[in-house]
């Protein structure tokens, strides 16, 4: 059997017509959540990009793979070597593995770069984004400038390319979309099919112009596979790095649907961390299904990696659990442990933007405005690689130095009954608040101390 990971790029739990979104045209986003498997309390292990991604391919929560924040010219988006890949998994087990698209998991040093993590075949860029007109490809180290075409439609044809070669082998292919991450531009014949709605700012009309075009991508790579006869023996899984970026101005505000949550990319809140997801297997899995149950980004790989029939290799400690049988709708397979995020720039701070989630309750620490900011700085070799080829330098192992004041008190959701995130239970359950917040400071312990161990987990100054 075959396994195909789709992630988009900052798509919102409320980006797609399967999760309520009555404006964007996502039809084959559509079709495969009626002939598969929707999960509506699936999470990201981050609400930004670089730290979620890590968790993805590691089924370890992104403190202990060294991935805490996205400047690549700090090496912080950066996955230690001395972690497994999902990718390094599926080639011992004899798959042939490929990526496609945006990879933001380690930069400027070839040791980092997605064909020596497991990956026989690279497409795509390393930087945290790419301009989707006048792109640089990296294909297996080999630049290749644009040629005309949009860059969604370059990673869907090249992913169908993967399927075509590989028809004949088992294979993994990890399909990195950067839709709808900025810049935002799509062909402006859809952008204006959703502006003259007369609804929606230039912003929300390139934004949902974008994940059409994604998805029709998603479309051409499922016929392809039905092409060659491998549909039913393939799993496919559709989801999202992170909430949705909105805010701006005007005709540049990016503000629209996110379901009933609060919160955007950068909150630990549910609208930065709960993602879409989707499950198609045909040969396998249930049609048309709903999974209510919590899935965490760390899952997926001792998911995946249970289909080979092998086990984890001894010593590799994962943080994920086996949610197969939770996809064939089999009672009582619900995991019961607690799931943890916290991010912020540059090294972890405890208490900051900071959440764990134990069955409907939900303790969340807001962020600390200091520990958010960054340094302009980190901006420059971003925007520089988004249409230039990638480039080996040394890079900067010094962070900025802050002041910031105590943390603010833990706030407690019943997401059962409150999924925004509005009323604040604290004051009624001091018992629960003091139990959870004592299994918090253990994760953090723990995640840290793995985190101090990476290449990245150097002090600050």
């Amino acid at each position: 059997m075959n396994v195909i990971v789709i992630v988009a790029d900052d798509l919102g739990y409320g980006d797609i017509a399967a999760f309520g979104n009555s404006i964007v045209r996502t039809p084959n986003l559509d079709r495969m959540a009626a002939e598969g498997v929707t999960l509506t309390q699936h999470y990201s292990a981050s609400p930004i990009c670089a730290p979620a991604r890590a968790a993805l391919l590691t089924g370890r929560y992104n403190h202990r793979t060294g991935a805490v924040d996205v400047p690549s010219n700090r090496g912080l988006d950066r996955i230690a070597l001395s972690e497994t890949t999902v990718a390094d998994l599926f080639r011992s087990a004899g798959y042939a593995t490929g990526m496609v698209g945006k990879w933001h998991n380690g930069a400027h040093d070839m040791r980092y770069h997605p064909n020596a993590r497991g990956f026989d075949e690279f497409a795509g860029f390393v930087n945290g984004g790419m301009d989707y007109w006048q792109w640089v490809l990296d294909y297996n180290g080999t630049p290749r400038p644009s040629d005309g075409r949009y860059l969604t439609d370059v990673f869907s044809e090249e992913a169908v390319g993967f399927v075509q070669r590989h028809r004949d082998e088992p294979f993994f292919l990890y399909l990195a979309y950067n839709v709808p991450h900025a810049p935002l531009q799509a062909p402006e014949e859809l952008v204006e099919r959703y502006r003259r709605s007369g609804e929606l700012t230039n912003a929300v009309s390139a934004i949902y112009a974008m994940i059409e075009r994604m998805d029709v991508g998603i479309g051409q790579l499922h016929q392809a596979l039905d092409t060659l006869g491998i549909l039913d023996d393939t799993l496919v899984l559709f989801t999202s790095d992170n909430g949705p970026a909105m805010g701006g101005e005007g005709d540049d505000c990016a503000d629209r649907y996110n379901g009933p949550f609060s919160g955007t990319k950068y909150d630990v809140l549910e609208g930065g961390i709960r993602v879409p997801a989707i499950v198609q297997w045909p040969a396998e899995l249930p049609r048309g299904t709903r999974c209510d149950s919590l899935v965490h980004f760390v899952d997926w790989l001792p998911t995946l990696h249970g289909l080979t029939g092998r086990h984890v290799p001894e010593g590799l400690s994962l943080d994920g659990d086996d949610v197969l049988p939770l996809l064939r709708g089999e009672q009582g397979s619900e995991t019961t442990r607690a799931r943890y995020w916290q991010w912020n720039r540059y090294e972890p701070v405890k208490h900051a933007n900071a959440a764990m989630r134990e069955g409907r309750w939900k303790l969340y620490w807001p962020p600390i405005p200091e520990a958010s900011e960054k340094d302009p700085a980190d901006n420059v070799p971003y925007e520089r690689f988004m249409r230039e080829a990638h480039t080996l330098m040394d890079i900067d192992t010094t962070r900025p130095l802050r002041s910031m004041p105590p943390p603010g008190a833990p706030r407690l959701f019943d997401l059962e009954a409150d999924q925004a995130e509005e009323t604040d239970l604290s004051g009624a359950h001091p018992q629960r608040v003091g139990e959870m917040r004592r299994r918090w400071d253990a994760w953090y312990e723990g995640v840290m101390a793995d985190w101090r161990r990476t290449e990245g987990g150097t002090p600050l100054g």
